[in-house]
């Protein structure tokens, strides 16, 4: 960063790179800020956007060189803001990532109450020789799994609907959740950047599972000619998401439509590199593999 606050924009040298390709990406929280206000909890929502928004470009093989927040509330509160940002601070350091500016908005007219909403936007870098693309994806290659802390920032409208969003659903005590409902869905979004970053050069693939779960994030990094084909019993499904499916009654294949199902990152590497990828990441799982292109299906889950 080359200079402080004041100046109208944020101002940042790049060094070090020699065909430096730039990455961006931008998405919001979306309604688990509902919960965030509810329980007037504020600094996980800060980590969630940055955490978000970190995965987001890894899937590229891109490491964060800094980030932007967009706040808007209908009152401008400090301490809601304040909280907000230190989430928000912490997790860039997390990842040495500079948190270079961001604008503040107070509107009346257009929030409610303690609604607001919660908005980022990061830019990245990779060598261009170094993209990770996934047009190398061929049938017989494995696909790993790395676990997610939660429902991180997707679904949350289903999950609201099915379980309550009020201050008294959200204190009850679930002995399968080990914590109340309102902890259990606040946990902050998971960030694979450090565990994976040194590892980049063994990768073929990266799926971040966000909204549209595994059939919306999967066929995005692989060749249309190939399916992925997932063996759902290789990993155990966190408790969370077994709750919402038997209270809201819903299928299996909608669960794995609108969440994560315990799977936050899907990694797709040669046989001969996934040894040594499950050595180095104690947590990943292997949870299936790509083939050739089944019944027009790119994504199978048995």
């Amino acid at each position: 960063m080359l200079a402080g606050p004041g100046l109208f924009g944020g101002l940042f040298e790049l060094k070090g790179y020699k065909k430096p390709v730039l990455v961006s990406s931008m998405d919001g929280v979306g309604t688990k800020l509902k919960l965030a206000v509810t329980m007037d909890s504020y600094d996980s929502v800060g980590i969630d956007i940055v955490n978000h928004s970190v995965n987001d470009i890894l899937t590229c093989g891109a490491a964060p060189l800094f980030f932007l927040d967009y706040i808007a509330m209908g009152q401008l509160l400090p301490e809601k803001v304040r909280g907000i940002v230190n989430g928000l601070s912490s997790a860039c350091q997390e990842v040495n990532c500079a948190l270079i500016g961001g604008e503040t908005a107070e509107m009346p007219g257009l929030y409610a109450g303690a609604d607001f909403d919660l908005v980022g936007t990061i830019i990245g870098v990779v060598e261009k020789d170094s993209i990770i693309s996934g047009r190398d994806i061929v049938p017989g290659d494995e696909i790993l799994g790395l676990p997610s802390s939660g429902l991180h920032t997707n679904g949350y409208s289903l999950a609201r609907h099915i379980l309550g969003e009020s201050r008294q659903a959200l204190e009850k005590y679930y002995p399968e959740l080990g914590q109340t409902l309102g902890q259990a869905l606040l946990t902050p979004h998971k960030c694979y950047f450090n565990e994976i970053k040194p590892l980049l050069s063994m990768i073929k693939g990266l799926a971040h599972i966000t909204g549209g779960g595994f059939p919306g994030n999967v066929p995005r990094v692989i060749p249309e000619n190939v399916t992925a084909r997932f063996d759902t019993s290789a990993w155990d499904v966190p408790a969370i998401f077994n709750l919402i499916q038997e209270q809201g009654r819903i299928t299996k294949n909608e669960m794995y439509r609108v969440f994560n199902m315990g799977i936050g990152m899907i990694i797709i590497t040669a046989p001969e590199k996934a040894q040594e990828l499950r050595r180095r990441l104690p947590n990943v799982r292997q949870i299936g593999h790509i083939t050739s292109l089944t019944d027009m299906q790119q994504v199978i889950l048995d």
